[in-house]
This record gives C-alpha cells, structure tokens and sequence, in this order.
C-alpha cells in the first residue's frame, strides 16, 4: 500500500507553539504514525516543493493520499488540484483531516460550500463511535476523548454522507459529524475533524488509530479506471471496440 502525506507546512514554520508539538512538521507524525505497523510504504510532501510534491508520477504511484491545509488553500495550483481530483475519479482514495474541509480538492469534490462554525478554546472533544461495525471504527471503544481541540459544530456544509462514522460532542454542547465517507467515481473518500495545529491531536492513538483505518478503507479495491470520452466506431460489421 502506498500513502503520501501532504502537509501545508506554514505553521510549523511561523508558530512556535506548533513547532514545538511538531518540529520536524505535522506532516512527518502523521506519516510516522501511520507507517509504525508496517503495513504501507508512506511518504511525504508539502506545499512549498515543486508541483507541491503532488507531480503526475507522485500521485500515479499513490493508493491513498492523506491531506491536511488550513492557512494556504488557495496557493494549491489549479493544475495540482485538477490533477488530485482525476486520480480520485481513477480511485486513489482521499482522507482529508480538519480544517481540510476547506481545501481546494476537497470543496471540489463535494461540490457544497463545506462550510462549519467554529470556536478556538481547547475544549475536550468526544468522538463517538455511530458504526461500531465499520472498517474505519476498527479496534476503537465506544468513544475517545481528546483533551483539548479546537470546537466545530453543525451546520456542516456537506452532502449527506454516504457513511457516517463519528459524531463529535463538545464541551460547549455543540455537535458535529467528524466522521465521513463518500465515492467519487472510482474512489472513496474519509473526511476526519481533528487536527489543531496548536494542539498534538496526532501523537493520540486513537487518532492514529483512526487515520490508518480510513487509508485501508480507502485502499482502491478495483482496477484503475481510467475517466475518457473514446469515440465508437460503427461499420455494416457492428460496434468495433473504441479507438485508443
């Protein structure tokens, strides 16, 4: 299984309360927690490489690919999103972690404004477990708490999930739905709510636990289908095959 990690890369650098929680980035614990059980080749890219990290051949050579943006959505390149969406129609499978649900590929793919209300008071979030019995709920309690994370709280902007699997309660009272998941053609995709940059929500277990159980649920299970328009030819012999 192949994974590639994007990270924005922005606040590590300019914040030093992130940077202390993740010195060598976000996108590198992630990565790391996913990658500890061995089970996939993981690597990483962020937003000030060439291409963003994001080159035909990087996402050719990707099944799942995991993203996280908050302070630089409109700097991804239209072609670097058209790019992440075409392969989603082919079935790389796509997880987008908290303020991602504002990320150019993700709005696209939604079609909707996804947008939330939200707080920044490190309140304790409570993930609660809607589908025991879902792959991404897979070796999870009931619920899990998070001590401190930033609030988000309904109206989510999204079309109805074709699955939903967490539902998030916070101290405030509100309620979200944290846990997502949708096709897009060939390809599925897990939206996951937490994720604060200012809080080390990614050295949590749980969350981990949760990340490497969407990337196997997101895992293409079918040959790679290729989205064209092939025009068929008709001769007095019948439909031939189409043109390549």
């Amino acid at each position: 299984m192949r994974v590639l990690v994007w990270g924005e890369n922005i606040h590590e650098q300019q914040n030093p309360i992130v940077r202390k929680i993740y010195p060598n980035g976000m996108h590198r614990v992630i990565a790391e927690g996913i990658a500890e059980e061995g089970w996939a080749k993981v690597e990483t890219a962020t937003l000030q490489e060439p291409e963003h990290g994001l080159s035909k051949k990087a996402l050719d050579s990707t099944d799942v690919l995991v993203w996280w943006g908050h302070a630089a959505h409109g700097e991804v390149e239209t072609e670097i999103v058209d790019r992440v969406i075409a392969r989603v129609w082919e079935g790389m499978g796509f997880i987008a972690l908290h303020s991602s649900h504002y990320s150019r590929p993700f709005m696209r793919l939604m079609g909707t404004s996804c947008s939330i209300t939200w707080r920044e008071a490190g309140e304790k979030e409570r993930v609660w477990v809607c589908q025991p019995g879902h792959p991404i709920a897979r070796d999870l309690p009931a619920y899990f708490e998070i001590p401190h994370e930033e609030m988000y709280s309904e109206p989510f902007g999204i079309p109805n999930p074709d699955e939903l699997v967490f539902v998030s309660w916070f101290q405030g009272g509100e309620v979200f739905r944290s846990g997502c998941c949708w096709r897009r053609g060939a390809g599925k995709i897990f939206y996951f709510r937490p994720g604060h940059e200012t809080f080390p929500t990614y050295r949590q277990p749980e969350v981990l636990q949760v990340i490497r159980n969407g990337i196997e649920w997101a895992t293409p299970d079918r040959p790679r289908w290729v989205d064209a328009c092939p025009n068929i030819k008709v001769s007095p012999e019948g439909i031939r095959q189409p043109e390549r």
